[in-house]
C-alpha cells in the first residue's frame, strides 16, 4: 500500500490571500518545492481543498480551474507530481459530504490509489483539516502559517493530543522525514 501527504492548498503550500480569483495572486512559499521533492521520495502528494468562494460566487469556476492548472504546472516544472487536486466548492450550511473535516476524498483517494491512511499525513492549516485527520486515523499535522495561528485557540484539547503543530510546511517536513512511520 501506498502512504500519502495530503496538502490544503492556501496557508499551507500557497500563502493565504483570501478567495483568490486569478493565478497572479497564486504566491508559493519559498519552501513549498523544495519540501514537496523531498515529501514525494516517500509518499504520494495530494491537495485537498476547500473553496467556498465558489459557493458565494466570488470565484468562478473556469478562474478555479485555471489557478490549479497553475499550481499543478509549477510543480511539474519542479519536478513535483500531485496525483489528484480535490476540491469542495460548496458552502458550510449546504452540508455537503466533501467539505473538510468529511471524509469522502480521503476515502476516494484510498480506494483509487490503494492508501495506507494509518500511515498518511493531512497537513493544513485549520481545525477541518485536523478534524479530518482525525477521523481518518491519519496523521495530523497543524500549520501555523495561513490562519494557523488564528485557529490555533479553536483546537480543542483532545485535537491537540492527536497531531503535531508545526510553524510551516517546512518544519513539518523536517518532522514527517524524522518519523518513524
Amino acid at each position: 500500500m501506498n502512504r500519502a501527504v495530503f496538502l490544503d492548498r492556501d496557508g499551507t503550500i500557497i500563502k493565504d490571500k483570501g478567495y483568490i480569483n486569478d493565478i497572479k495572486d497564486v504566491e508559493f512559499y519559498s519552501f513549498s518545492f523544495d519540501c514537496l521533492k523531498e515529501l514525494q521520495k516517500s509518499f504520494l502528494l495530494f491537495i485537498i481543498t476547500n473553496q467556498p468562494g465558489v459557493g458565494k460566487g466570488l470565484i468562478e469556476t473556469d478562474s478555479l480551474d485555471r489557478i490549479h492548472s497553475f499550481i499543478l504546472k509549477k510543480m511539474s516544472e519542479h519536478a513535483i507530481a500531485i496525483e489528484e487536486v480535490y476540491i469542495c466548492p460548496h458552502l458550510k450550511e449546504e452540508r455537503c459530504e466533501c467539505r473538510k473535516p468529511n471524509t469522502f476524498f480521503i476515502h476516494a483517494a484510498r480506494e483509487k490509489y490503494s492508501l495506507d491512511i494509518e500511515n498518511s499525513y493531512i497537513i493544513g492549516d485549520h481545525p477541518s483539516d485536523i478534524e479530518l485527520a482525525i477521523r481518518t486515523d491519519a496523521n495530523g499535522i497543524y500549520l501555523l502559517t495561513g490562519h494557523g495561528q488564528k485557529h490555533y485557540p479553536e483546537l480543542t484539547p483532545f485535537q491537540k493530543k492527536k497531531i503535531k503543530v508545526c510553524s510551516s510546511l517546512k518544519t513539518a517536513t523536517h518532522t514527517i522525514l524524522k518519523s518513524k512511520i
